[in-house]
C-alpha cells in the first residue's frame, strides 16, 4: 500500500497512475481517492500522470483526532505535492476537495501550479442556516450508514427523469463514504458549513475551470460556483445541464474531455462563461 508520512503519526494513503504532465485529484466530504477511479482511467489514457489520496480520517489513511480544517488539509496536500515533487501541476478538486485546493493556493502559491478544476464547489461563503450544520451532525452522530445513504438521491439525482445510476454503484458510492471516520464525518460537516474563503479565491491568478450540475442540491448553483466565478480573476464556469452533485462519478466519460482540453489550452478568458 502507498503511503505519504505527513506527521509523526499520520499517513496518508495515495495512488499514482500513468505519466506526463501530473494532476492531483482532492475528494471532497469523507468520501475517498476511490470515487476518482472513473475520471483517472480516461485522463491518465490521454497521457497526463494522475495522483489521488485519501485526505485524513478518509478511507485507507490514518484517523487522527484533529486536523480537520482547511488550513490543516491544505498543508497534507503540500506534503503531497512537496514529497512527490510535482511541477506543472493541475489541481482538480470535488466539492470539500475545491476548499482545500483554494487554501492550498492561496497560502502556498503557484509555483507548483499551473491550473486547477473545481466541480460541485462549496466556495465561497458560509451556509446561511446556522442551525442546519447542527441538526446534520446530530443525525450522523445519531446513525452514520442512515445518513451518508439519504444523501444517495440527492448526490446522483436518483429520483430524476432519465437517471441511469445503479443500485450497484449507489451501494459502492455509499460504501467507501462509510470507510471514513465519525469525527472526520463530523469535522468536515463542520468545516463545510462555516467556510468563508472570498479573500483566499482573490489571491488566486492560474487559470480555473468551475464544472457544475444544475441540479446539484448538495452545492447550489448560485449560491457557491457562480459567486466563486466572479470572485476569481481568470476562470470559466461551465453549468452542466440536469448534472447532480455526483456527476463526477456518474459522468465521468462527459467530463473527462472538458478537463483534458482545459488542461491543453494555454489560456482561457477571465470572464468567460458558459
Amino acid at each position: 500500500m502507498s503511503v505519504i508520512k505527513i506527521e509523526k503519526n499520520l499517513n496518508l494513503f495515495y495512488k499514482d497512475y500513468g505519466s506526463g504532465k501530473p494532476v492531483i485529484f482532492v475528494h471532497g466530504w469523507v468520501i475517498s481517492s476511490h470515487s476518482w477511479e472513473y475520471l483517472m482511467d480516461d485522463i491518465c489514457k490521454a497521457g497526463f500522470r494522475c495522483i489521488t489520496y485519501d485526505q485524513r480520517g478518509c478511507g485507507r489513511s490514518d484517523q487522527p483526532w484533529d486536523g480537520y480544517n482547511c488550513g490543516t488539509l491544505a498543508d497534507d496536500l503540500a506534503a503531497i505535492i512537496n514529497q512527490l515533487d510535482l511541477n506543472e501541476l493541475t489541481l482538480v478538486g470535488h466539492s470539500l476537495g475545491c476548499a482545500v485546493i483554494t487554501q492550498y493556493l492561496a497560502h502556498y502559491g503557484e509555483a507548483r501550479v499551473s491550473r486547477a478544476v473545481y466541480m460541485g464547489t462549496i466556495s465561497p461563503y458560509p451556509n446561511p442556516d446556522p442551525t442546519l450544520a447542527s441538526s446534520l451532525m446530530a443525525a450522523i452522530k445519531a446513525d452514520t450508514p442512515a445518513y451518508v445513504r439519504s444523501l444517495a438521491d440527492g448526490f446522483f439525482d436518483l429520483s430524476g427523469e432519465g437517471n441511469t445510476v445503479s443500485k450497484e454503484m449507489t451501494g459502492w458510492t455509499v460504501s467507501i463514504v462509510l470507510q471514513g471516520s465519525l469525527r472526520a464525518s463530523m469535522e468536515m460537516t463542520r468545516l463545510v458549513f462555516n467556510n468563508d474563503q472570498e479573500d483566499e479565491l482573490k489571491k488566486i491568478n492560474i487559470p480555473v475551470l468551475l464544472l457544475h450540475g444544475d441540479k446539484d442540491v448538495s452545492s447550489p448553483l448560485d449560491f457557491t460556483a457562480v459567486p466563486t466565478h466572479q470572485l476569481l480573476r481568470n476562470s470559466k464556469l461551465k453549468v452542466m445541464a440536469n448534472q447532480p452533485h455526483g456527476m463526477y462519478i456518474s459522468q465521468a466519460a462527459m467530463l473527462s474531455p472538458e478537463i483534458i482540453d482545459f488542461i491543453n489550452i494555454d489560456e482561457i478568458s477571465p470572464i468567460a462563461v458558459s
